[in-house]
């Protein structure tokens, strides 16, 4: 009888918020605000494209630094990396907003310019890190149409945690 008990009260439950989203769809509205948020958010944003790779321990970085600058090849160094996608692929990292990346990492990244290599090893939670930062360009604005399914889910979403958190709030426990 319990497990039937709380079957129902799933199906209860799936059925009530099921209702709420049907009777409070995503508006268009609601779309294009969040969307104008988002192209702000992006407005003079870069993207960099660069390569790293981790260590465990800051002497190790350093010494790869000292091999980078003597022309050793980053591809064949990144070998040495803990990160085992970077390790495969060169250390080579695809286009990226640096508030991707852990904030010491980031803000390393971003005060690098072309071509050039961090000085000293970056420590973040993950270990130390040797970047290269390969190239930057402007921050690529996706159009309403091409994000508008996923401001909608995500739109959706927040609704309906909004409505549960507001009836849990309401609820008396007996």
């Amino acid at each position: 009888r319990n497990e039937v008990e709380l079957v129902r009260k799933e199906i209860v439950s799936r059925a009530m918020l099921a209702d709420f989203a049907k009777k409070n769809p995503v508006k268009d509205a609601e779309i294009n605000a969040e969307f104008e948020k988002y192209k702000t958010q992006l407005t003079g944003a870069k993207e960099y494209r660069s390569h790293q790779l981790v260590v465990d321990k800051e002497e190790v970085a350093k010494d790869i630094i000292v091999k980078l600058k003597s022309g050793e090849k980053f591809e064949d160094m990144a070998k040495l990396s803990m990160d085992k996608v970077g390790a495969t692929n060169g250390g080579e990292l695809d286009w990226a907003l640096a508030a991707k990346y852990p904030k010491p990492f980031a803000d390393a990244l971003v005060a690098l310019k072309k071509g050039q290599l961090t000085e000293s090893p970056v420590k973040t939670q993950f270990g130390y890190h040797v970047i290269r930062l390969d190239d930057v360009r402007p921050a690529k604005i996706a159009t309403l149409e091409e994000i508008k399914p996923k401001i909608t889910m995500w739109l959706g979403q927040r609704k309906l945690q909004a409505f549960q958190q507001d009836l849990a709030k309401k609820a008396k426990i007996q």
